[in-house]
């Protein structure tokens, strides 16, 4: 074998190896940011059941079974206490849906933020910042649980919690839109959505109306 059949060789090797460490990389969030319009979305496909009989803890200790939301759309975010600035963003996103939601926030549609570090999100922490966000309101949860049980959530949402090597959680910058019956139907980027889409798209799911993505597709919503 002459030395360019050898070098030829290595550097095919070197492709495979690259090619099967990135297929077993993890997903943490599904950051599809490409051909999505200012404050739209893309449907989400072959979603599980985002609201299983599993108990979890809102900020005020109460314990919420996430199967009991049903019968109302619920729009998701994954955030933590201790984070810097990514999940303040989300919060204060969030916060104006809510604002614009009115008093429609708690009867026709709840918000629902987890804590992805529930090693240290306990609702004493939950409670602290949501009320120092001013995002303690009635509809809106802030939800923590044993670590199996919020990685068992956010594998619904096809999302995994990962640390990174200085101790920090990564951030998940998506949030979701659950319809009625539990199954998420949008997903939006946390910096891109806007109140009045996500008002919209929360009203048409409470109706059960379908929802236009935003790469022109209809998102039928189901009951």
């Amino acid at each position: 074998m002459n030395s360019l059949t050898r070098l030829t060789s290595t550097f095919a090797k070197i492709g495979v190896t690259l090619l099967g460490l990135t297929m077993m990389m993890p997903l943490v969030g599904c950051h599809r940011s490409e051909g999505i319009a200012p404050g739209g979305g893309y449907a989400v496909q072959d979603s599980q059941d985002c609201l299983p009989p599993l108990t979890l803890l809102d900020q005020h200790g109460r314990q919420v079974s996430l199967a009991e939301l049903k019968g109302k759309p619920v729009l998701f975010d994954f955030i933590y206490t201790s984070c810097p600035g990514e999940c303040l963003m989300l919060t204060q996103r969030m916060k104006r849906i809510a604002t614009a939601l009115g008093a429609e926030l708690g009867n026709q549609v709840r918000l629902v933020s987890i804590t992805v570090d529930p090693e240290h999100d306990q609702p004493k922490q939950l409670l602290q910042y949501a009320s120092d966000q001013a995002a303690d309101m009635n509809g809106w949860l802030f939800l923590t649980g044993t670590p199996a049980q919020i990685d068992a959530e956010m594998a619904r949402f096809k999302l995994i919690r990962q640390h990174e090597a200085d101790g920090s959680v990564d951030h998940v910058l998506e949030m979701f839109l659950v319809a009625p019956n539990g199954r998420a139907v949008m997903q939006y980027m946390g910096d891109k959505i806007s109140a009045e889409r996500a008002v919209a798209d929360l009203n048409a799911a409470a109706a059960g109306k379908a929802i236009s993505a935003g790469d022109a597709s209809i998102v039928p919503v189901k009951y």
